[in-house]
């Protein structure tokens, strides 16, 4: 019986990045750079779980595919995400996925305050994200139109007095306004350079602070006492 050929494909090669993602050593690196930040092929092979002779085939693959962006800085490498949309492709692949099985008391703490607040790539995520978005569509800062928000006149002040440079926001090269679908709470935060505006007036104001084993966020008091009154949120 005669095969039929298949036609030439003109669709970007999705199979070779869903294969090189679908490792889990390789997943486990792409995860713990999600909020942004670099990390050194030593820490990134403790976090996978691998030997750093495996490591390092792993992050030449991811690099070379340009999922990962690696720098020399004397004796060591730093890797981080290639671009935001790599952050994206991964949370949006974490908000369809199977939660993990909980069998230890650590996985459920550290999940537990990933729920509540931590970055994605450049942005608040969490609940923390998501009410803070939903603030800004109340006051009527945002309005959500499909897969992006649009910035409303009354919403240039409100991010302005935020201390977010909106047009700088504008002029990256990226999604101005863009929606992520959470994959703790299932709904929608703000996402972009605004977005990655946000995260950075707070990490400034330090109403949030980073960590240094995962991308959970720690909300200070000053950033309790912003939540209850500017935008009408208790996280406490």
């Amino acid at each position: 019986m005669k095969i039929r050929q298949s036609r030439r494909a003109a669709d970007p090669n999705v199979a070779e990045v869903a294969a090189l993602i679908g490792d889990p050593g390789r997943a486990a690196m792409l995860l713990a750079l999600l909020d942004g930040r670099e990390l050194v092929a030593s820490e990134l092979a403790l976090r996978a779980g691998v030997t750093p002779q495996a490591a390092t085939a792993h992050l030449k693959k991811l690099v070379a595919a340009g999922l990962l962006v690696g720098r020399a800085a004397g004796r060591h490498r730093f890797f981080r995400l290639g671009s935001p949309e790599v952050g994206h492709a991964i949370e949006t692949l974490a908000a369809i996925s199977r939660p993990a099985k909980i069998v230890a008391l650590d996985q459920s703490t550290t999940l537990a305050r990933l729920r509540v607040a931590r970055s994605c790539y450049d942005h608040l995520a969490g609940r923390l994200g998501v009410a803070v978005t939903d603030h800004f569509l109340a006051s009527g800062a945002l309005v959500k139109r499909g897969h992006e928000f649009g910035l409303t006149p009354r919403g240039e002040g409100v991010f302005a007095e935020l201390g977010v440079d909106v047009e700088a926001a504008r002029e990256q090269r990226r999604s101005f306004a863009r929606v992520c679908i959470d994959w703790t709470e299932r709904r929608a935060h703000l996402a972009g350079s605004l977005g990655s505006g946000v995260l950075h007036a707070f990490l400034e104001r330090k109403w949030v602070l980073r960590n240094s084993s995962d991308r959970a966020l720690r909300i200070t008091p000053e950033g309790h006492h912003a939540l209850e009154h500017t935008f009408k949120v208790d996280f406490s």
